[in-house]
This record gives C-alpha cells, sequence and structure tokens, in this order.
C-alpha cells in the first residue's frame, strides 16, 4: 500500500506541474514544475520522505525506461542527424564540456561550503 500512495503523491505532483505548466503557457516543462513543488513540500515537511522513498528508489533506478521514446526519436531523424553529423558532434563534445566543468564547480562550491567557508 506505501508504494501506491508514494507513487500517487508522485504522479499528483507532476499533475499539478503539468497543469501550471499550461497556465504559464509552457513557459517552464511541467516536470520541472512538479519536481519544485515536491521539493518545496519536502522541504516544508509537507510531505515526508519515508512516503516516496520506495517509489523514488525504484524510478531512479530503472531510469533508463524512461530513455526510450528520446532515442526512438532520434533514430526517427536520422536522416536529418547523419546530414549534419559534424556539427552534432560540435555540440555534444561542447554541452559535455560545459556540464563537466559546471558540475565540477558545483561540487567544489558545495565540498566549500560544507567546510565552513574555510579553504
Amino acid at each position: 500500500m506505501d508504494i501506491i500512495i508514494g507513487f500517487g503523491i508522485i504522479m499528483g505532483f507532476w499533475a499539478a506541474g503539468e497543469c501550471l505548466s499550461v497556465l504559464m503557457a509552457h513557459f517552464v516543462p511541467g516536470s520541472v514544475v512538479g519536481m519544485l513543488l515536491m521539493f518545496f513540500a519536502l522541504l516544508m515537511k509537507w510531505v515526508k520522505a519515508e512516503r516516496i522513498e520506495k517509489v523514488a528508489h525504484f524510478l531512479t533506478g530503472n531510469m533508463t525506461i524512461f530513455f526510450i521514446p528520446a532515442v526512438m526519436g532520434i533514430m526517427d531523424q536520422w536522416g536529418v542527424i547523419r546530414m549534419n553529423w559534424l556539427g552534432w558532434l560540435a555540440v555534444i563534445v561542447l554541452t559535455t564540456i560545459c556540464v563537466m566543468a559546471a558540475t565540477g564547480y558545483t561540487v567544489q562550491g558545495i565540498s566549500h561550503l560544507k567546510k565552513g567557508g574555510r579553504k
């Protein structure tokens, strides 16, 4: 029963995010709005983390399932990608470097904050 309740809570926040996204003319994706709503609900202790923990672990442990539609969309557009492969490769390399740098700086910043701002 805990799993059903946890899944219902997660889906409820996702649905609320989608509704708010429609009201904002899809300025921010509904899934992102739903995650922010859930984050604040957890932060304010309106939702207990234990209620969604099992479902969250299951969903994050099986994330490859969620990438299947994206991969199928890429395969559907393979002709376009093949014609511009050098540009696509450049974008992939550049964004990978940017993500790695942002992640590294974020980890360093958080580590610095945890040490109390000392060097």
